[in-house]
């Protein structure tokens, strides 16, 4: 069984019977990064492969069982985050792995490709505080998976991604119009 079904069969029995979708989502997906790393040598090949895969497996699990998938990847991301810090794994390239993975997964299963981005970034910020990491560090990393994932996909699931990103009071807006036009203030 690949650790996509683990984390899939894993959060669909949990998900049914949770209040908490965030904290349900997170402590899987911590207890899974941690697990998979782990048990696999190669560190930097592994990690964004378990995070790729528990993200993946969550958002899947997540949209079956009909529960909010922006809480869902809320806390997905801010699960993973969280374990690869306490394996020993790059917490910035994972948080820009996790988002890229929720916008593409999101968009497979037919959901909101643009409430999935904001939601990655804000699991990343929650993230930064829950392990004492930059918050602007990794939040950047969030954005720039989110957009690459969105212009990957096409040029509507971008603009929709900007948008959302634009729009989403919760966020960083100095961060977020830094990267969407390359200017600081």
């Amino acid at each position: 069984m690949s650790l996509t079904d683990d984390v899939k069969n894993t959060l669909s029995s949990l998900i049914s019977g949770a209040g908490d979708v965030v904290s349900t989502t997170q402590n899987v997906a911590r207890e899974n990064i941690i697990k998979a790393v782990q048990g696999v040598g190669d560190v930097t090949v592994a990690s964004t492969q378990a995070v790729s895969e528990v993200v993946t497996g969550g958002i899947q699990a997540i949209s079956v069982a009909g529960s909010s998938v922006t809480s869902g990847i809320t806390g997905l991301v801010e699960g993973v985050v969280d374990g690869a810090k306490e394996v020993g794994v790059d917490t910035t390239q994972a948080a820009g792995e996790a988002a890229s993975t929720a916008v593409h997964t999101v968009s497979s299963v037919g959901g909101d490709v643009g409430a999935a981005a904001v939601a990655a970034v804000e699991g990343a910020i929650k993230a930064a505080g829950d392990i004492g990491a930059d918050t602007a560090t990794l939040a950047t990393s969030a954005v720039k998976g989110t957009l690459k994932a969105a212009d990957e996909i096409g040029s509507d699931a971008g603009s929709l991604v900007r948008k959302a990103l634009l729009n989403a009071a919760a966020l960083p807006h100095d961060i977020i119009d830094a990267l969407l036009t390359g200017k600081t203030e």
